[in-house]
This record gives C-alpha cells, structure tokens and sequence, in this order.
C-alpha cells in the first residue's frame, strides 16, 4: 500500500517548535514513523531554517538543536530536487515553493494554517488541510 504523501508547510514547522502540546508538534513528531511520507526540497529547508532561526530566541532551541531537527527531517523525508518553475500560481512565491515540491512529490496534501493562501489547489490533486484536519481524517488522533 503506497503511503501518504505530504509537505509540510513552514508555519507549521515554526509552530511545532514553538509549542510542544499542538497538532503540528505531534504531526512532526511522525515524521520518519511510517505513518505517512514527508517531502522537502532544498529551497523549503532553507525557508525552515531562515524563519526558525529568527525565532530562535522565542522557541527555546539552541542552533545546535535546530540543525540536528533539520538533519532528522532531511534524513526522513524523500528529497526533491525541483527542475520546473511554472510560478507564478499563488499569490506568495514562498507558497508557490511549497506548491511546486507537492506538485513535483504527487502529495495529497500540503499541511499548513493558511488554507486560503493555497486556493485552487485541487486542479494538481492536493488538499490544503490543517495538522489537526489531517491527523484526525488519517486516524492519528
């Protein structure tokens, strides 16, 4: 049976640093546990690592912790290189960056808090749906 396939946006990976109680830390905490598969892209890792690291002071993390969350996540996801832009599709590049890994990793999903932000979506196969819509449809809650 093929697992799911998901991206995960960076609001929700800020947000599963910041707080260790919500969906979107315990969707990160799956990550890498067969419940699903994670994809990245070298520009989205780097837009992890940009945002976590201004808010490093507020998410009590040193570098060193941040780099070995960053190493996990890139050991347990499939990699993707990204040789297409069709961009512009969205109205943020940083969403369409996320859109393009998704198209390019024929996920079903793209986890993230601004559903709005990815409208029309459904025409590549994708759902935007929160960490919490996604963990209680697949049973993880």
């Amino acid at each position: 049976m093929k697992k799911i396939q998901i991206v995960i946006d960076t609001n929700i990976f800020i947000s599963a640093l910041r707080n260790d109680t919500g969906a979107s830390f315990y969707l990160l905490s799956l990550v890498g546990k067969n419940e699903f598969e994670t994809n990245i892209s070298v520009p989205l890792i780097m837009e992890y690592e940009s945002v976590a690291l201004r808010f490093l002071n507020q998410i009590n993390l040193k570098v060193s912790d941040l780099n070995d969350i960053l190493d996990y996540v890139c050991f347990s996801s499939n990699r993707h290189k990204i040789n297409y832009l069709w961009r512009p599709f969205l109205k943020d590049p940083k969403d369409d960056l996320v859109l393009e890994l998704a198209v390019k990793a024929r996920s079903q999903y793209i986890i993230t808090f601004n559903k709005k932000d990815f409208k029309n979506i459904s025409k590549f196969g994708i759902t935007a749906v929160t960490p919490w819509e996604f963990l209680k449809e697949r049973g993880l809650l």
